[in-house]
């Protein structure tokens, strides 16, 4: 039997990563195996600090003993014993980046060492150059090329055009020569004398 783990990012809906692990695998596997999947970078402090289902933190484990155990020490069986649900992973503690590691359950398959079954999204560093995953968009951008976008609640109360196709033939009409009704009428003599 193996633990099953989803990987987050705190208000983004698109990218999720669900991890089966052993029992017995360590917090240190977990930490390699995230830090090879999702390109974290290796020269970093590390640090899972660890949270029941109200939400509290009831240890923090490190890559040295911070009270509770080093990660290299700490299995994930003993961290369920424990009444951990969740983690928040600080892949880089100077910088204060970090995914959250949430229990999803059990599954009868059994598992060596800590591998990816579920995925979504690009790596959380994608994230950092400002990708938006469609799922993030706000309402009224979320449309696919070739499709009409959907009307904001302000929009709709005030009747705005969603796209500016109507102005510009209005201007195409102004710029074809066609005469404009208001102008003022121009009136040519014959005798005066034009000269070109």
């Amino acid at each position: 039997m193996a633990l099953l783990y989803r990987v987050t990012l705190t208000g983004i809906k698109g990218f999720y990563r669900v991890y089966k692990i052993s029992g017995n695998a360590t917090l240190y596997s977990l930490h390699r195996q995230l830090q090879s999947d999702l390109e974290f970078p290796q020269d970093q402090l590390i640090l899972f600090k660890a949270l029941d289902e109200g939400g509290s933190v009831v240890a923090r484990y490190g890559l040295f003993d911070l009270g509770d155990g080093a990660v290299d020490d700490v299995t994930m069986a003993q961290t369920r014993a424990k009444g951990i649900v969740s983690f928040v992973y600080f892949y880089d503690v100077a910088g204060k980046k970090s995914v959250n590691v949430t229990f999803d359950g059990e599954t009868p398959e059994a598992a060596t060492s800590p591998t990816i079954v579920e995925a979504k999204g690009p790596n959380p560093i994608e994230f950092e150059k400002g990708y938006v995953a469609f799922e993030d968009l706000p309402d009224e951008k979320r449309h696919l090329p070739g499709e009409e976008r959907k009307r904001t609640k302000l929009e709709e109360l005030l009747n705005i055009r969603l796209d500016d196709e109507d102005v510009e033939d209005e201007e195409d009409e102004d710029e074809s020569g066609e005469e404009d009704d208001d102008a003022p009428e121009e009136v040519y003599d014959e005798s005066e004398n034009a000269i070109f």
